[in-house]
């Protein structure tokens, strides 16, 4: 191995360790059978059997799945309207509208969201307006994924369809759908991580006695990090990891739409 090489080497391994190793530390300490993260004391399962217990983990939870499951199917049905019009019909416009609360600091779409909700529409914070801003800020990532996706078709299989008279719903239903069934369910999955992990947006927009996942986790981080914490941190971690490596199975452009 030349030097050149070798310090390549080094490098990405001393990157991948940066990255990875305040993860599996947090993996690690979740099985700690100690109250404290100061030391090492031994094995225990206990703490992920603790969660089972928790009433307001749980309920926090269930607002997580709830607010991701319904927030990601409206965003995977309005992004994929988008992406078929963007590559269909090309407007100028709608690209940059679509695609802009991607491109938008979290904090920064939070408060205008809050500022919208309350200031404009008066409207009460809590689930709805929780579900109204995950969907805003996915709609984007899904919107890409589906493009992507038609982008890479050959054009002449949808010519060919209209060329043996079926009609444009026809060819939708029988060969579009089909065909850009990985990107949604790709996208869908995307927006679905994005959702249940989502903390700065929730925290401006959920108002008060609503409570999800991300949110509960920070309310216990303000008086320590505890192994309960560590275990819960944990099972979303490896959650979302799972989804984000199905998703780009499915579709190899969605790790690029959540750059």
């Amino acid at each position: 191995m030349n030097s050149s090489r070798f310090w390549l080497w080094t490098a990405s391994l001393a990157t991948y360790a940066f990255l990875y190793i305040p993860l599996a530390v947090v993996v690690l300490f979740s099985f700690n059978d100690s109250v404290l993260n100061a030391e090492w004391v031994g094995f225990t399962t206990r703490w992920y059997t603790k969660l089972l217990h928790d009433d307001d983990m749980l309920h926090a939870a269930a607002n997580s799945l709830l607010i991701a499951l319904v927030s990601s199917s409206v965003s995977t049905l309005l992004g994929a309207m988008a992406g078929l019009s963007m590559h269909r019909y090309r407007p100028r416009w709608l690209p940059f509208l679509v695609l802009t609360p991607v491109a938008m600091p979290e904090i920064l779409l939070g408060v205008s969201l809050l500022l919208f909700f309350r200031q404009v529409l008066d409207l009460s914070l809590g689930l709805f307006s929780i579900l109204a801003a995950h969907i805003t800020f996915s709609i984007g990532f899904v919107a890409v994924i589906v493009r992507a996706r038609l982008a890479g078709m050959d054009e002449s299989i949808f010519e060919a369809a209209r060329d043996l008279g079926a009609t444009p719903w026809a060819t939708f239903r029988r060969v579009t759908l089909p065909l850009i069934m990985p990107a949604l369910v790709a996208g869908f999955l995307m927006a679905f991580t994005l959702s249940i992990d989502d903390f700065v947006i929730t925290f401006f927009v959920a108002g008060v006695g609503v409570n999800t996942l991300p949110l509960q986790i920070y309310s216990m981080i303000k008086v320590a990090i505890t192994p309960e914490v560590n275990a819960v941190s944990t099972l979303l971690m490896a959650l979302t990891l799972t989804l984000i490596l199905v998703a780009s199975r499915l579709a190899p452009d969605v790790l690029k739409a959540r750059q």
